[in-house]
């Protein structure tokens, strides 16, 4: 047998390397067998990786969804008119991503990271993949700072860390989003950036929502990514994941980042349209199968990370919207064993008169009370247990006419409570006031004027305190401390404002 010579080895190799570049070029290039609902069919590539962005013929891009032996299914990220049987689709070996850069702050975006608030063009600094590992336990860090929302029940019950993931659950039109407006708007000089993501909502919502930030300055810190009612299923599956990697660019570069998801019950359904056209089996409520994974991948990208990484964090607010106030349905369920505590607006509540109507049974902070401020941890106190028993005494007592003092003085003490746990839209309080009406209260101050007066009274002491005790103010805001002088010095405080409150009154 004759020996073979190394220069025919080489060109034999180079000869099947030619032929291999040749073969998958050719397995690069597909065409549509089917079009219809915002998903392609196609058929002829063969190494199409999941996630991965395709383009077809006129320009529109699309996301691998579907690997199958035959055939890939496609979701088309933006207009379908356009393609047709046999329309030319091609690899682009890319995953999906969004550009991100720190002009993006004060603009209204898209899915996709273009804007659609006419401003103009965005120059970006990078591309972020819209899917990326959320960060592992080793570069984490315990919740340790406050993300305070100006909203009292909120703060004093059932306060937010920095790196926390809170639910905010409840009916339609319970004022979900105005506790996550407001708190938006109460990051107004405390270095947060704010990402609100607006998924299946109506334009004249996003519109209302984006004039709201620009009265109170807080756009300038904000941006608005929008998959209205009117885009395709595909644009509002992929926008919370687009608003997190926005988020993601800022964590990185140290900052704290604040991101609203509203609402994930529109995404789960988006994302179980998608399921269903591509003809994956249905589960409970129709949902596929790993509609869990599809909020657990989202949500775990929210955390704060160690300092070796800059210590930087992403704090979600995701919302749900309920159906008659059922929390165990299958999309509630599943939100709530992901995140570290919920808010429950209560229907009953709302219409009672009570905003925000929070319900203080059901809602619950997993982690926010070790990143409490010591001065609202002491004034807070025991203000949940004390409206627990205020709601039991109402029960037990609505039937009967004979009360003893101190009961008496118990009904009237929640009363108030409930009184100061009103708020009214766009008026977040600062961490100091809280702390200063929640030490009145627990002195009894507010016991010494009428029910219906408790709202003006209470924005009357406040200015009274900034007036007069800015001393005290200023000491309580650079220690972040309530001591006991600086209780008492409240306390007494509040005595004197009453004496010339009822003064003033008597006159």
């Amino acid at each position: 047998m004759s020996s073979i010579r190394s220069d025919e080895i080489i060109s034999i190799l180079k000869e099947e390397i030619n032929n291999y570049e040749i073969l998958s070029t050719e397995h690069e290039v597909g065409s549509v067998i089917t079009i219809g609902d915002g998903i392609a069919g196609v058929y002829g590539i063969d190494h199409a990786m999941y996630g991965e962005i395709v383009v077809f013929e006129d320009g529109t891009k699309g996301l691998v969804q579907d690997i199958r032996e035959d055939r890939i299914g496609i979701i088309v990220l933006g207009d379908d008119s356009k393609i047709r049987e046999g329309t030319k689709v091609t690899r682009t070996k890319k995953k999906a991503g969004v550009p991100v850069s720190d002009e993006y702050l004060g603009r209204v975006i898209n899915s996709l990271g273009a804007p659609i608030d006419g401003l103009g063009d965005i120059q970006a600094d990078d591309f972020m993949p819209i899917e990326s590992p959320a960060p592992g336990i080793v570069d984490r860090q315990s919740v340790n700072q406050p993300m305070e929302t100006g909203i009292l029940a909120i703060d004093s019950m059932f306060p937010i860390g920095r790196g926390q993931r809170e639910l905010i659950i409840g009916d339609r039109q319970t004022g979900k989003t105005s506790i996550a407006t407001d708190t938006i708007i109460n990051q107004k000089g405390k270095d947060v950036i704010c990402i609100y993501v607006a998924i299946g909502q109506k334009a004249s919502t996003v519109a209302r929502i984006v004039d709201m930030l620009k009265r109170h300055n807080a756009l300038s810190y904000t941006t608005i990514v929008a998959s209205m009612a009117s885009d395709s299923a595909s644009l509002q599956y992929i926008s919370p994941y687009a608003g997190t990697s926005l988020a993601e660019y800022f964590m990185h570069k140290g900052k704290d980042v604040l991101i609203v998801y509203d609402d994930l019950s529109k995404h789960a359904v988006a994302y179980r349209a998608i399921s269903l056209l591509l003809e994956r089996s249905p589960g409970r409520e129709a949902y596929p199968g790993d509609v869990f994974y599809l909020h657990s991948r989202l949500l775990e990208r929210s955390s704060r990370l160690s300092n070796e990484l800059g210590g930087g964090s992403i704090t979600a607010l995701p919302i749900i919207e309920t159906q008659g106030g059922d929390v165990s349905a299958y999309i509630p369920t599943n939100v709530i064993s992901i995140t570290d505590g919920q808010i429950f607006l209560e229907s009953d509540l709302f219409n009672a008169g009570m905003r925000p109507a929070v319900n203080v049974g059901l809602s619950v902070s997993r982690v926010g009370g070790a990143a409490q401020s010591k001065a609202m941890k002491k004034a807070s106190g025991t203000i949940r247990i004390d409206l627990a028993q205020y709601r039991e005494i109402q029960v037990f007592t609505q039937f009967s006419s004979d009360l003893d003092s101190a009961t008496k003085e118990q009904l009237k003490y929640g009363d108030v409570l409930m009184e100061l746990l009103k708020q009214p839209l766009e008026h977040p309080r600062s961490m100091i006031d809280q702390a200063i009406l929640l030490t009145l209260a627990s002195g009894k101050i507010f016991l010494k004027v009428k029910n219906e007066e408790t709202k003006v009274f209470a924005g009357r002491i406040l200015e009274w305190f900034h007036l007069n005790k800015k001393a005290l103010i200023d000491q309580i805001e650079s220690t972040g401390d309530l001591t006991d002088e600086a209780r008492a010095e409240i306390v007494s405080g509040g005595e004197e404002f009453v004496q010339e409150y009822e003064s003033e009154n008597k006159e």
